[in-house]
């Protein structure tokens, strides 16, 4: 097994700038919440230097999105229309087809990681046995 990836302040730093106001032992807190979702160890579809920078943008998201609920800005959607008398405002969500996409469209590090992830897991992977029992038969046609 891998080591595990750790929280480097230096590195996060360089690579968002912008999020420089974000205390680094919180930047570090936000980095361990990464790893609950995406795991601190390679695997097969993340690893090395891509996994550290898919843990990075998930952790630059959340500190995005905890500067965002600070700042009183809690919706990921756009707004498209209001009107002042009787108060309506039309939002326009992202087009997602899930609760877990709405969530990344939330910010430009949750669309990076989107992105970066639906290339990386393209095709998806197999846990243990044999490629042949990814079908419904074996080679030669038996179960």
């Amino acid at each position: 097994m891998s080591a595990p990836h750790t929280f480097d302040a230096d590195g996060f730093n360089a690579s968002f700038p912008e999020l420089s106001s974000v205390d680094d032992a919180q930047l570090a807190i936000y980095f361990q919440d990464a790893t609950l979702f995406l795991g601190q160890y390679d695997g097969c579809l993340l690893r090395g230097d891509v996994k550290q920078r898919a843990l990075n943008l998930l952790a630059a998201h959340l500190a995005k999105l905890g500067q965002m609920t600070v700042d009183g800005q809690t919706s990921a959607a756009p707004v498209t229309g209001a009107t002042q008398g009787s108060v309506s405002v039309q939002m326009q969500p992202p087009p997602t087809k899930s609760a877990w996409q709405f969530w990344l469209a939330g910010t430009p590090y949750g669309m990076q990681l989107w992105a970066l992830l639906g290339v990386r897991g393209a095709g998806g992977f197999l846990v243990g046995g044999s490629l042949e029992r990814a079908s419904f038969r074996k080679a030669g046609g038996v179960f």
